[in-house]
């Protein structure tokens, strides 16, 4: 059986200190669900530690397919925004970003000093953070006359169904949202009733 949960963050985190050697590192985990606000999280960071020499990041995004990014931001390749993405691996994470930011304490750390300070500091910040698992969910549109209404709304209500939006009028639409193990059974009722069309939502 694929599994049909994944593990993200519940909230921001509290900003957390490593220091080695003078050099200052904050560390910040978000929880993020596209690219926009990992953008608007780094240029806010940036503004509020603009006398900061380095924003080092990672973050990985998605629940079926996953894809990451990660930034050194003027470190030395590797040294910086890997090691912060190797810890949203070993917590097992997704929509989650995380953020290193870099004061220059005027000693050199070397690329060994760089990657445990960047690496301390993820995992700080991922240590304060409440981690919760999420099912991952299927949305579905069902469409269907208002004569048919209480046929589709005694199905939601008898499998428990999460309904995101709905509106009732000549012509009704309702978008419900479906564990991804449950997705087919679900589907298959809707689709064998007559005068129902269920299809499944883009996103």
């Amino acid at each position: 059986m694929e599994n049909d949960t994944y593990k993200t963050i519940l909230e921001p985190t509290t900003e957390v200190l490593y220091k080695e050697k003078n050099s200052k590192f904050y560390g910040y985990a978000f929880p993020v669900e596209n690219e926009n606000q990992v953008k608007e999280i780094i240029e806010r960071l940036k503004k509020q530690h603009h006398t900061a020499r380095h924003w080092c990041y990672a973050y990985q995004l998605g629940t079926q397919t996953l894809y990451h990014r990660y930034n050194d931001d003027g470190e030395p390749s590797n040294s910086a925004g890997a090691p912060i993405y190797g810890q949203i691996q070993s917590f097992n994470l997704t929509n989650i970003l995380i953020v290193v930011v870099r004061y220059f304490g005027g000693v050199k750390l070397g690329v060994g000093g760089l990657i445990v300070a960047y690496r301390e500091s993820a995992k700080m910040a991922l240590e304060e953070a409440a981690i919760i698992e999420k099912t991952i969910n299927i949305n579905y549109l069902i469409k269907f006359d208002y004569k048919n209404m209480n046929r589709v709304m005694r199905v939601v209500k008898e499998k428990n169904i999460d309904v995101v939006n709905q509106k009732f009028e000549l012509a009704c639409e309702v978008e419900i949202s479906v564990r991804k193990k449950n997705a087919e059974t679900i589907f298959d009722i809707f689709d064998t009733m007559y005068e129902i069309l269920i299809k499944e939502k883009e996103l």
